[in-house]
C-alpha cells in the first residue's frame, strides 16, 4: 500500500510512507451525502457517485452527517434515517462496495437540550455525537451544553476545531479547556491542504503536533471536492497522524 518517501519533521530527516489511499483510515465520519436535506448532495445520483469516489480512495465505510440547525436545516432523526435507507438501497442495487450509515452534525445551542431529554440524538460507535459551533463568535454556554450531553452518556466530538477563528490563541487555552473536559476533536482532512485558508491550515497542523486530534473527516459536500481529498494524501501532517496510531476512525468500522 505504501511507498517510501523522505521527509523532514523538526529538522530531523525521517523515512515516511507515501500514502496511496485512505484504506488505513477506513471510515469517514463527516460528510453530507443524504440527498436534498442540507447543503450537500442535491440528488440520489450524486450521492451514489460520491460513494463510488470514496470507495476508489480506499474508504470502507461512510458515516454521513447532515446538518441539524434550527434556523437552517432543521432535520429530524427520522428524516435523516429515511434518507440513509434510500441511499443504502440504491447503493446495493448498483453494487457499490462500501458500508453506509448516518448520524448528524448538531449545531450546539439551546435547541439541543430537548433532544437530550428525549434521547433523540443520532450517534456512532461508542455513543459518540458530532457537534459544530458558530463560526462567528464564541458562545458563553458551550461548556454547560457539553456537560449536559456528557451527563446523558454522550461522548462529544467537536467537528473541525481548526475552523473556529475565535479559538486561534497563541497559548491554545480554549482548545486545552475543551480537551480538559474530555471533548474529542475531528479534523477536516482538507484543512491540511489550505482548503479553508492559511490560518485553518496552521491551526490544523499545530493540533496534530500537539496530539489533540482523535478523528478525521472529509466534510465533503460535492463531487468536485474529491480532487482535494486525493491531494491531501501528500500532506506530511496527514502521514504523521496515520503513523501516530491515535485516530479512532477504524474503531467505528
Amino acid at each position: 500500500m505504501f511507498e517510501k518517501l523522505k521527509e523532514l519533521f523538526g529538522g530531523k530527516k525521517e523515512v515516511l510512507p507515501l500514502l496511496e489511499d485512505y484504506g488505513w483510515l477506513a471510515v469517514d465520519i463527516h460528510s453530507h451525502l443524504i440527498p436534498g436535506i442540507d447543503d450537500g448532495s442535491t440528488d440520489l445520483e450524486t450521492s451514489l457517485r460520491m460513494l463510488e469516489a470514496y470507495a476508489k480512495l480506499g474508504f470502507k465505510k461512510i458515516i454521513t452527517s447532515p446538518h441539524v440547525v434550527s434556523d437552517g436545516y432543521n432535520n429530524s432523526s427520522s428524516t435523516i434515517l429515511a434518507g440513509r435507507d434510500k441511499v443504502i438501497a440504491a447503493a446495493k442495487e448498483r453494487c457499490i462496495d462500501i458500508k453506509f450509515d448516518a448520524i448528524a452534525e448538531y449545531y450546539l445551542d439551546e435547541t439541543i437540550v430537548p433532544k437530550i431529554a428525549a434521547k433523540d440524538l443520532l450517534t456512532f460507535g461508542n455513543n459518540y455525537i458530532l457537534i459544530e459551533l458558530s463560526y462567528q463568535q464564541k458562545a458563553n454556554n458551550i461548556f454547560d451544553l457539553i456537560y449536559k450531553l456528557q451527563v446523558a452518556g454522550y461522548k462529544v466530538v467537536l467537528a473541525h476545531p481548526e475552523r473556529y477563528p475565535f479559538y486561534y490563541e497563541k497559548d491554545f487555552t480554549s482548545y486545552q479547556a475543551l480537551k480538559d473536559r474530555s471533548v474529542l476533536f475531528q479534523l477536516n482532512i482538507g484543512s491540511l491542504s489550505g482548503k479553508y485558508g492559511k490560518p485553518a491550515k496552521q491551526i490544523a497542523e499545530r493540533l496534530i503536533d500537539d496530539n489533540m486530534i482523535d478523528f478525521l473527516g472529509s466534510d465533503l459536500h460535492r463531487l468536485t471536492q474529491f480532487d482535494n481529498l486525493a491531494d491531501c494524501l501528500q500532506s506530511k501532517h496527514l502521514i504523521k497522524l496515520m503513523m501516530s496510531n491515535k485516530l479512532l476512525n477504524k474503531n467505528v468500522l
